[in-house]
């Protein structure tokens, strides 16, 4: 175990939740059903596929923006967005959810090593501290941020930025950022993370993770704790 972490090491180890630390069995999904259902849009037909392939295309970005890109109307986003979280939370509680295999391990593996840890996603602070307390995470992580809290979220890099200024990280280049979607790797790029790997536990597969820029792609958050690691030796 290493005590201080050197001049050039990664200080700062920034991850997505669902689909990356957390498998949550297409729940953001399932729960967008119920949302696009509450504000009206047909249950069948072409505008309710369109609508959850953009869903499915913008996984990772905060949900009242993605509301907002379908529904257009800022009363109806956030009628939206009021059914989902609702919805997200019941699901929550009726099927549950799980951590990655590894994942804590993997919070546990950095942290030890003197690498700060911080937990970010699209959702709210509500639904967040659900999962957190679902998954008994509520101390695994020495920061959880969601959008409101930094700023704007996915993707631009307001998530990564805030953790960084709030955990006193000394430059952008000393960051690591993990998710399974393209929001999350544009995120890590806007923000300068030197590593920003992409995860096949989730919603984006390893070619569109390559394509839009990620700087790895891990199987598993289980492997990044070691991607991370290995820089410093």
């Amino acid at each position: 175990m290493r005590n201080a972490v050197p001049d050039k090491d990664i200080q700062l180890a920034v991850f997505d939740m669902a689909g990356t630390t957390v498998a949550d069995g297409g729940l953001v999904v399932r729960a967008f059903d119920v949302a696009a259902t509450a504000v009206g849009l047909e249950t069948e037909g072409p505008q309710r596929d369109q609508a959850r392939q953009y869903v499915l295309d913008t996984m990772g970005q905060s949900k009242i923006v993605v509301f907002r890109a379908l529904f257009g109307a800022e009363s109806t986003a956030q009628e939206a967005n009021r059914a989902f979280e609702a919805a997200y939370d019941a699901l929550i509680e009726e099927v549950g959810v799980t951590a990655i295999p590894g994942a804590a391990e993997a919070f546990e593996k950095l942290r030890s090593a003197g690498i700060k840890v911080a937990l970010t996603t699209g959702f709210s602070r509500g639904t967040q501290d659900r999962l957190l307390h679902a998954l008994g995470w509520q101390d695994v992580a020495d920061l959880t941020l969601a959008p409101a809290e930094a700023g704007r979220g996915r993707p631009y890099p307001d998530l990564v930025l805030a953790a960084l200024l709030r955990l006193g990280v000394d430059a952008v280049d000393r960051v690591a950022v993990l998710g399974d979607t393209t929001s999350d790797i544009a995120t890590g790029l806007a923000a300068g993370a030197r590593i920003v790997a992409g995860t096949l536990t989730g919603a984006h597969d390893e070619a569109r993770l390559r394509a839009a820029g990620a700087t790895h792609v891990v199987p598993s958050v289980a492997e990044f704790a070691d991607l991370i690691l290995a820089e410093a030796t």
